[in-house]
């Protein structure tokens, strides 16, 4: 299995404040030594790795994760909490996980 995370610059050059947000707490938690690859989806490069990935995916969000499996299933996942209890197979607490989609989709909200 091949993990790559993709985070966003953006086209001013500043760092994705959301993309920042997880890449600390990869880092925190040492979920960074799981990662095989970062790539940088540049706003201002078409043709910045993280950018070519995000257009053949149809990735409209960043950051992201993409699972390369042995077997040749790939599988995207926006949300991190997702991504780690998916993947990384570590306990998250459901009220991370949806107030994550809520903050990606702000025409949604709690009933």
């Amino acid at each position: 299995m091949k993990i790559t995370f993709v985070k966003k610059i953006k086209a001013d050059g500043s760092a994705c404040k959301k993309c920042a947000e997880i890449s600390q707490r990869l880092e925190d938690s040492g979920q960074i030594n799981q990662i095989d690859e970062v790539l940088i989806a540049d706003e201002s490069n078409p043709l910045s790795p993280g950018m070519v990935l995000a257009d053949r995916l149809k990735v409209e969000r960043a950051p992201f994760f993409v699972v390369n499996h042995d077997d040749g299933k790939e599988d995207v996942y926006t949300v991190y909490f997702k991504f780690v209890k998916e993947v990384l197979n570590q306990k998250t607490e459901a009220v991370d996980e949806n107030k994550e989609i809520l903050d990606q989709n702000s025409d949604l909200d709690f009933l």
